[in-house]
């Protein structure tokens, strides 16, 4: 193919995009979920609002690193909607528990004074409840600082 793989140059050549970090946002679910909390770990100086619905933090290849990585870097300027279903994959299982790996995230971002949101819902590994919390959770990341 070729070309700059970078994706955000490509897209601020087309469109006419706010340059602040705190304007932007990355939003996924399941293994998205996770892709779209780590660009913005990784890329807070681009990403700074990030929905993640059903993350799949259990299915990373050698473990969960965020709850450690949380506690142990400095917090960074993000603003992170989280959504787990009580009932998502191997919720009653010890192992690959994605319910409990999200609350694992859930509690370092608490812990580290992160300025987040956990949502729980009842279902399973299903969309449905994230599309319906879309628009509140839009409206959560994007709501005035508070000082």
């Amino acid at each position: 193919m070729g070309g700059n793989p970078e994706i955000i140059p490509q897209v601020t050549e087309r469109y006419a995009i706010a340059q602040a970090p705190e304007r932007w946002g990355i939003c996924d679910g399941s293994s998205g979920g996770n892709c779209a909390f780590t660009v913005a770990w990784l890329r807070p100086d681009k990403f700074r609002r990030v929905i993640g619905y059903l993350s799949s933090f259990a299915q990373i290849p050698e473990g969960n690193p965020y709850p450690a990585l949380i506690s142990r870097v400095p917090r960074q300027p993000l603003r992170i909607f989280m959504q787990a279903g009580h009932r998502d994959l191997h919720w009653n299982e010890p192992r690959f528990n994605w319910l409990a790996e999200n609350l694992r995230v859930a509690a370092a971002l608490a812990e580290a004074g992160y300025d987040f949101r956990l949502v729980l819902g009842e279902g399973g590994h299903s969309p449905n409840h994230g599309g319906v919390l879309l628009p509140d959770a839009l409206r959560w990341l994007w709501r005035p600082d508070q000082d």
